[in-house]
């Protein structure tokens, strides 16, 4: 579904990508774990265009996308939800829902992938009336994962979903996670720092070092790594 190949991005004259290669297959989770600063976020901004790759190619569904606005790049079937949530704090849930909306044209879907996002989400349907900004952090991130679910995503990348999250709402999200792939068979990116987790409910995972793609292999595998349990596990 996704191919990054040779990629290279800069910030200035600092290179924070060298060569990245990486595979998406269609109905995965797939999960890039590594250090702060090693260029995770990088990444999701590179294949969302917001971040333009100086070198190599990016296609998704054989298509280039490396030279596309990320508005082209939204209206393909990527959304992200980036650090941070990034919710429109003034505006209501409803309200917020509805921007994921923008560029679809199925408009007779819209209300049951609504009824959907408050299935997969009961509070805020509670809270549908209620403005962004006055929801609790782990009610943001649900509205900024359900933002991004009524785009009808093929491929939903999630940058630290975990982030500023008490224990029990972040199980809750990665549950939801797991749901949202097998339900809708949307391919999942996962860029998270709670790598236990992430490896947990991955196919595959990606190891990031400064910029490159150290190893590479199944979650399962990652998981019982030494090097991953001594660097990122803390095992």
């Amino acid at each position: 579904m996704l191919k990054l190949r040779n990629i290279q991005t800069f910030y200035g004259n600092i290179q924070a990508l060298k060569n990245i290669n990486m595979d998406v297959e269609e109905g995965e989770i797939i999960t890039l774990i590594g250090a702060n600063g090693a260029g995770k976020s990088t990444t999701l901004m590179t294949i969302c265009g917001i971040t333009r790759a100086r070198q190599g190619e990016i296609h998704f569904q054989g298509k280039p996308i490396h030279d596309m606005t990320p508005d082209k790049i939204v209206a393909l079937g990527i959304n992200q939800v980036p650090e941070g949530r990034h919710i429109f704090p003034y505006l209501t849930v409803m309200e917020n829902l509805d921007m994921g909306t923008f560029l679809r044209k199925d408009t007779e879907n819209i209300k049951k992938d609504l009824e959907y996002v408050f299935d997969l989400f009961p509070r805020l349907a509670e809270r549908r009336h209620q403005a962004g900004g006055t929801l609790s952090g782990g009610e943001q991130q649900m509205l900024a994962i359900s933002r991004a679910i009524m785009t009808r995503p093929k491929l939903l990348l999630l940058d630290e979903p975990s982030l500023g999250l008490a224990p029990i709402i972040v199980k809750q999200i990665f549950d939801i996670i797991k749901k949202i792939n097998k339900e809708n068979n949307t391919t999942i990116f996962l860029v998270e720092q709670n790598a236990n987790l992430a490896l947990k409910i991955a196919h595959r995972g990606y190891v990031m070092e400064t910029g490159s793609i150290t190893m590479t292999d199944t979650g399962d595998n990652l998981l019982s790594n030494e090097d991953v349990k001594k660097a990122y596990l803390g095992i």
